[in-house]
């Protein structure tokens, strides 16, 4: 595996985040076309399709994000810890959860100083890994 840096560190499951979301698109779609041409006496069964997949597109958002709320405080936990162990203080409360997030691809000796750029410029977190030279890989999320 090549190593992770910037250009390579997004990661899609082309199941998940291609063929579900086409295939809940076109269930959508098709149910919406199915429920303006459809007659009187099929009027329940067809809304009752859009419903469905209304459903499953709601589903497929909270299944992806929940987890990564959770994936969120962990890494906002392992930082925050980070930060502490190299300054004995918590992390600056101004610091947002994108700028956390983009942090932890920083080595040991790029963290602090990026956290304090970070904080004097307020950088994105695109801005934070295009900044970062020595690149810290995080192979686990998704």
């Amino acid at each position: 595996m090549a190593a992770q840096n910037f250009k390579n560190h997004t990661k899609l499951v082309l199941g998940f985040h291609g063929i579900l979301f086409v295939a809940i698109l076109a269930l959508l779609i098709g149910s919406i076309v199915n429920l303006m041409y459809t007659s009187q006496r099929n009027l329940y069964s067809a809304s009752l399709l859009v419903l469905i997949a209304f459903v499953f597109l709601m589903m497929a958002w909270f299944v992806r994000s929940f987890p990564l709320k959770a994936q969120d405080r962990a890494i906002k936990a392992e930082e925050n810890l980070r930060y502490y162990t190299m300054t004995g203080k918590l992390f600056p409360m101004e610091l947002k959860m994108a700028q956390i997030i983009a942090l932890r691809f920083a080595s040991d000796e790029e963290f602090l100083p990026l956290v304090e750029q970070a904080l004097k410029e307020d950088l994105s977190n695109k801005e934070i890994k295009r900044l970062i030279k020595n690149w810290r890989p995080d192979v686990y999320r998704v």
